[in-house]
């Protein structure tokens, strides 16, 4: 009997494994995030989330990323960035704005770690457009709770100078965090 515990047990390790690794193959593509604090380099995850990872590679490759904000920062939490309303200087209707659709969610098992880009979103558990973080630090709450589509390979450094920014009473940070421009290439 103990036997069959210890296959039944390993074969679920395994198993679960085999799912995580599986989700967070890499495209052949990385996105390259060219900040005023240094370049972000996000591998993506198209296992885990297909649409979110086509939707975030059809935003790079049409500008819509160049010359937003990250316009909340929460030091030990993550910075969020993505929305179009930052490209001025009112930052009254910063992390309201969209790319004009939704998105279905897709939750699924990544986990919301330091690193972890995930899908910014409202209440409603399908509005996820283009709004984007990444993870400071693990937050466990978020999990199966926010479609995670990817993680930062390179540049933790520059997300790390973002989050200690100084920031006002709606986490916005003083000092304009800026995307100067998104691209995608190969993945290394």
């Amino acid at each position: 009997m103990k036997q069959w515990l210890f296959i039944f047990c390993f074969l679920i390790a395994t198993t679960s494994g085999f799912a995580q690794s599986k989700l967070t193959t890499p495209d052949s593509d990385t996105v390259i995030l060219n900040t005023n604090y240094g370049l972000i380099q996000i591998e993506l995850y198209p296992n885990a989330a297909p649409k979110h990872v086509a939707n975030f590679k059809k935003l790079v490759k049409s500008g819509f990323y160049n010359g937003t904000k990250f316009h909340r920062v929460i030091p030990g939490f993550m910075i969020q960035g993505g929305d179009p309303n930052s490209k001025d200087a009112d930052k009254s209707n910063d992390g309201t704005g969209n790319a004009g659709y939704t998105i279905k969610a897709e939750f699924n098992d990544i986990q919301h770690k330091r690193g972890i880009v995930s899908m910014a979103r409202s209440q409603d558990p399908d509005s996820a457009s283009s709004q984007f973080f990444i993870m400071v630090a693990a937050a466990p709450s978020l999990d199966h709770k926010y479609s995670a589509f990817g993680n930062v390979i390179s540049g933790m450094d520059a997300v790390d100078k973002i989050v200690a920014l100084p920031r006002d009473s709606n986490d916005n940070p003083n000092t304009p965090a800026i995307i100067k421009k998104a691209t995608i290439e190969k993945h290394p």
